[in-house]
């Protein structure tokens, strides 16, 4: 007994440490990074009853939209789908319609960083298998039988989560160069990616970074002026209000009240993210340490400071200050800098400017494994860079593109799922994928094949392709970028499905800001597009003559009946009014493409024949 005394006491006088139990937190799905792809990875996993964590930094969700201060959506406008369209409408709401988040020129759609964060949080909060742990970093991963163990860090508290599949949705790609993953950094050499806008050597040049500044409207009799930023130089500034367009013939063009109007947000706030002579600033931190990257990220604050401090006494617009309480941070700066570009995962597949620009000309068909659509061009920021190759991107042009699935998964690395800026395309291509709602819709395909995996069993590189695409499909989200069959239509799915046989095919414009691909549904279709079309799916119609005139009905009855066996004319015409067609279902009726499309899927169902990842047909009907 009197051995127990000294412990006794010291358990009394509450020094006796005991050591400490990390307990492990299972689940099936564990995402680093509460970002723009993080959130919807992790709603839309949740949604397919994934038990699913997202460990996030900040006390924010949406990275680059909120936390970073990016709250001007780029490109997406007239492709509304899955989690972005809810995302928008939502804002709608918020706001009052579609016009009141019109308040700048650079974008449809602009709002409050901090109404970016409530409107997430809101779709995150209703999802019961989600969880969020906020002011989390993450320490460790480890491969371990079953899955990840990966340790994080919450103030002093440190965890374990232990996790079927990981995500990476972190802003440079640190998680999968953790997880032993191959990444590149930096330009390509147009010799190994065959892109003939890419220099001839590769490089470790990433596009200019931006640490936004949120200013708000205080009255024209305010004086909001910051005090004098060291190095501060006015000439750095000097060409700032040039408002020509970047990509078109506009000489240079000075006008600083539009400059100003360019990320004007609601209520009287302003986000500034200007590239021409403003906040701008090339800093490659990727590889570097946890100090350094600090320290780098503080050079890029300043410069911000410089250039509204410039604004302030330059241009005359000493009442517009940062905006108070915007961000939860002490300098009422964002929580973290604007990363245009980060480690790129070395995929299953890689995604070029041939494969967005040509999509139905290359040896790969990626459009038919496609999970996310954009339509902003390539568009990338070198010019506080004198070291990077000149690329005349106003001359590269693509039409509307969707991704494929395979840029999600790595290759030698099973159970990781990679998302944000870091899937695997070209350095070139970065320039359209990093785009916001691009990126949310990654980040939702990523949840996808989350939740594909966790119900089949089966790591992200066995995966059914069409399995994650009718999930995608079931959320309303464009699987093909067709800006003329909008997820209301009925015929939606039946179009997407199609699209993305490469049966009937698109056709892509490329448009100012925002490129286009069309289906034309209502747009005649002969006998030869779809019997071609038909072939590579169905080879005992390689001897079935097709001519250039309009396809009509009794020709397709005759296509199934060559394929099927049996007359298929009067179930068709029995089933016409269940279409939604308009017109009598007789058999001289031409079929328009959209109506062809529909009975193609319906009666054929081509969509169900599996593909692997580079798009080829696996088992041909």
């Amino acid at each position: 007994m009197h051995r127990l005394i000294p412990y006794l006491i010291l358990l009394l006088s509450g020094t006796l440490v005991f050591p400490s139990v990390v307990r492990t937190h299972p689940v099936d799905l564990l995402i680093i990074g509460g970002g723009a792809s993080g959130t919807t990875a992790g709603v839309q996993a949740a949604r397919m009853g994934v038990k699913t964590l997202i460990v996030e930094e900040t006390v924010w969700l949406g990275g680059m939209l909120t936390s970073a201060g990016v709250s001007a959506i780029d490109g997406n406008h007239q492709l509304p789908s899955g989690l972005w369209a809810e995302f928008r409408q939502k804002l709608y709401d918020h706001y009052g319609g579609p016009k009141a988040v019109e308040t700048g020129w650079v974008s449809n759609t602009l709002f409050e960083p901090s109404v970016g964060d409530k409107v997430l949080k809101e779709l995150a909060g209703r999802e019961k298998n989600l969880t969020v742990w906020y002011s989390t970093a993450w320490q460790e991963v480890k491969k371990v039988d079953g899955g990840w163990l990966v340790t994080v860090q919450s103030g002093k508290k440190k965890r374990e989560i232990r996790a079927k599949l990981l995500l990476d949705a972190t802003e440079l790609g640190d998680v999968l160069a953790a997880a032993g993953a191959r990444y590149r950094i930096g330009m390509d050499s147009r010799l190994d990616t065959g892109e003939e806008f890419a220099p001839e050597k590769a490089n470790d040049i990433v596009q200019d970074l931006t640490y936004v500044v949120t200013l708000k409207d205080y009255g024209k009799g305010a004086d909001k002026t910051i005090p004098r930023p060291a190095g501060y130089d006015a000439s750095v500034f000097a060409c700032s209000c040039d408002v020509s367009d970047p990509a078109g013939p506009d000489k240079p063009n000075n006008n600083c009240t539009q400059m100003m109007q360019y990320g004007r947000l609601p209520n009287g706030k302003y986000m500034i993210n200007w590239p021409k002579c403003g906040n701008d600033i090339y800093l490659n931190l990727i590889e570097k340490s946890p100090a350094e990257r600090q320290a780098m990220i503080r050079e890029a604050k300043l410069h911000t400071l410089r250039f509204l401090y410039y604004m302030q006494t330059e241009l005359g617009f000493k009442h517009l200050g940062i905006a108070e309480g915007e961000y939860p941070t002490r300098d009422g700066l964002p929580m973290i800098p604007y990363h245009r570009e980060s480690r790129r995962v070395k995929g299953l597949v890689t995604f070029t400017l041939n494969h967005a620009a040509r999509p139905y000309e290359q040896p790969e068909a990626l459009y038919r494994t496609g999970i996310a659509v954009g339509d902003y061009p390539i568009d990338h920021h070198h010019a506080k860079n004198p070291e990077a190759p000149a690329i005349d991107f106003i001359r590269i042009k693509v039409p509307a593109y969707n991704v494929p699935l395979g840029a999600l998964i790595p290759e030698g690395v099973d159970n990781l799922i990679v998302a944000e800026k870091s899937i695997s395309v070209t350095n070139i291509v970065n320039g359209a994928t990093r785009l916001q709602p691009v990126v949310l819709g990654i980040g939702q395909a990523a949840g996808a094949l989350a939740g594909i995996c966790i119900r089949s069993r089966v790591s992200p590189r066995q995966v059914s392709i069409r399995e994650v695409q009718s999930a995608l499909l079931d959320a309303r989200v464009y699987l093909m970028p067709f800006i003329d069959v909008k997820p209301e239509d009925p015929h939606f799915r039946a179009v997407q499905r199609i699209g993305a046989t490469g049966i009937l095919k698109g056709a892509g414009v490329p448009y100012k800001w925002a490129n286009q691909t069309w289906f034309y549904p209502g747009h005649p279709v002969s006998e030869y597009e779809l019997v071609t079309g038909l072939k590579a799916w169905y080879p005992r119609l390689a001897a079935v003559p097709a001519s250039g005139k309009p396809l009509t009905l009794a020709f397709f009855g005759e296509l199934l009946q060559t394929l099927k066996g049996e007359e298929a004319l009067p179930g068709i015409t029995g089933a016409w009014a269940g279409f939604g067609f308009r017109g009598s279902p007789e058999p001289d009726l031409p079929l328009s493409r959209g109506m062809a499309a529909v009975l193609t899927d319906h009666y054929l169902n081509p969509f169900a024949v599996p593909v692997d990842f580079t798009g080829r047909i696996i088992s041909i009907p």
